[in-house]
């Protein structure tokens, strides 16, 4: 009978756990489709959008931050160290914000249907993931127009992304709780983005922080995103394996999100379905 149980208990855990992720493949498709819809170029917007904002900031920025001042950054390599950093940044910002009104915008579906709540800003960050994979193509068209070959330190490029996405799920979750109760948050947050885009090198070089005062150089190397930008250039700009520090840094924001995250989010998912 135990086993009977046990077996049991074993096809309901198989049964929901693929019912969410199909449930989560629907999701990012429909998200998919959306965003390109009626789009002449369609998904190549997510090439060229990439590649059109390093052009744009390469040429406001690069007389200021990479010529003469930047130290280990030629200007050549400048628009390579751009783009890693934007489209590092942008998969965090672009799932977390997508994430915050999550739960709000699937309120008609959770009244109808059980489904496990977390799988709603979980799927913004793998529609995020999926962006990212064809903001890759720009990244490797500048690698070849600037001749940059690609070395097998690429391999570390699942692991940041793991880290990072899990960083980025953790954030998802812990907003998009929070925002059920406090509608405020969808504005604070992009007041909180935006400021973030500033205070993380991603148009300004990492040689600046070396003119900050201590305290600002520590709480810059705390930066989450400081930490997830440096593991990408080092892998593609720099050629070379991510320090003990950044792995180790990246490691941490990525379980302590996930872990605040869940507990947030698992402690008030009961409450939402009052709120929506």
């Amino acid at each position: 009978m135990a086993v009977a149980i046990k077996s049991q208990s074993a096809a309901h855990a198989r049964t929901e756990m693929e019912k969410d992720l199909f449930i989560l493949q629907q999701l990012v498709t429909k998200d998919f489709k959306i965003r390109y819809r009626r789009s002449v170029l369609g998904v190549a917007w997510s090439v060229l959008n990439p590649l059109l904002m390093m052009i744009v900031m390469a040429i406001v920025f690069s007389t200021i931050f990479a010529q003469g001042r930047n130290g280990s950054i030629t200007p050549e390599m400048y628009p390579l160290y751009l783009i890693v950093g934007n489209i590092t940044f942008t998969l965090m910002s672009e799932s977390t914000s997508s994430a915050l009104t999550s739960i709000i915008d699937a309120s008609s579906l959770l009244k109808k249907v059980k489904v496990h709540r977390f799988v709603f800003p979980v799927q913004k960050a793998l529609f995020s993931l999926v962006n990212f994979a064809f903001s890759l193509i720009a990244v490797a068209i500048v690698m070849l127009w600037f001749r940059v070959v690609p070395t097998w330190h690429l391999i570390w490029l699942p692991v940041v992304l793991i880290l990072l996405v899990t960083f980025c799920m953790g954030l998802g979750l812990l907003l998009s709780a929070l925002t059920v109760f406090f509608r405020d948050i969808r504005h604070l947050w992009s007041v909180v983005i935006t400021a973030w885009t500033y205070f993380t090198p991603i148009f300004w070089t990492t040689d600046f922080i070396a003119q900050m005062p201590r305290i600002l150089q520590l709480v810059m190397y705390a930066n989450p995103m400081y930490n997830y930008l440096q593991f990408m250039r080092d892998i593609f700009l720099f050629q070379t394996n991510p320090t003990v520090f950044t792995l180790g840094m990246c490691t941490f924001w990525a379980v302590l999100a996930i872990v605040a995250g869940y507990l947030v989010f698992h402690k008030t998912e009961h409450k939402f379905i009052l709120y929506i």
